[in-house]
């Protein structure tokens, strides 16, 4: 169907072809019209089970300190990711690699179901919640790949990259691809790699996932552990990043922890580190 709101996006079966095969597209500039696919020749991932939930991090889910949901305000998210970033001295950059007809892309993916968004929100002084932080990425099969993140209050994009990958094990993913590592994602626990080594753990992703009776076609490939999905959600159909998130929740307030989910989350990593 065609999205008016969209004329210049691309194709959404281009896009997931691009994902399938390690390949995802940037751009010059916010305002550039033209997308440049990308493969790099390092790649970096976040084993699931290698996500460093450090004490302030697990302090900071503990209180609560924000309200954390998906998919409920992914356009916001990425307006966020896209917006200048202060730098030193105060100056800004204008500068973006997420251009508004990539936006305009990945919103389409997300009416489609196949691009997510983790938000994070504290109170205002009014008392209405305001988005602080969060991250976006294209879901499919057992892989996510995060695409951008951004924080307004500290600590707000740790807490939605923690939920995320607490989802992701409650949803059966594998795979969570960072693309390019930065000392933030090292931080956390993300390795690089060649792309020849990511393409063998991508291609073993897809291969579980249809070798489990979903989807289509054989995929070769073999994995080595890396994100293996050992713990809740490894067995079964694989869940979508929002059910997967909607179980987590559920699991939450099975343990009594419903009127405080970061307290399980916090004991989630305790006992999966």
């Amino acid at each position: 169907m065609h999205d008016p709101l969209a004329p210049n996006a691309i194709d959404p079966e281009l896009l997931m072809l691009a994902y399938r095969s390690g390949i995802f597209p940037m751009a010059d500039s916010r305002d550039d019209p033209e997308v440049f696919w990308v493969e790099p020749q390092r790649r970096a991932i976040l084993p699931l089970d290698q996500f460093r939930c450090s004490r302030s991090l697990a302090r900071t889910l503990r209180r609560g300190r924000f309200r954390v949901t998906c998919n409920q305000a992914f356009a916001e998210v990425m307006a966020e990711c896209a917006a200048p970033r202060r730098k030193a001295h105060d100056e800004v950059s204008g500068e973006s690699w997420i251009s508004d007809r990539i936006v305009a892309s990945y919103v389409r993916l997300h009416r489609l179901g196949h691009a997510h968004s983790i938000e994070c929100w504290q109170s205002n002084a009014d008392g209405a919640d305001q988005l602080v932080g969060g991250l976006y990425g294209v879901g499919f099969d057992r892989v996510f790949c995060g695409e951008s993140m951004f924080s307004r209050v500290p600590d707000s994009s740790k807490v939605a990259l923690a939920w995320l990958v607490a989802a992701m094990h409650h949803a059966g993913v594998t795979l969570l691809d960072c693309q390019f590592i930065t000392p933030h994602l090292a931080s956390l626990g993300a390795v690089e790699m060649s792309q020849k080594r990511y393409l063998v753990l991508l291609k073993a992703a897809q291969a579980t996932y249809v070798a489990d009776g979903f989807g289509e076609g054989e995929v070769e490939g073999e994995g080595d552990g890396f994100g293996d999905g050992e713990g809740l959600g490894a067995t079964g159909a694989p869940l979508a990043l929002p059910e997967g998130f909607a179980a987590l929740l559920a699991d939450a307030a099975a343990a009594g922890s419903s009127s405080s989910p970061g307290n399980f989350m916090a004991q989630f990593f305790t006992q999966t580190s």
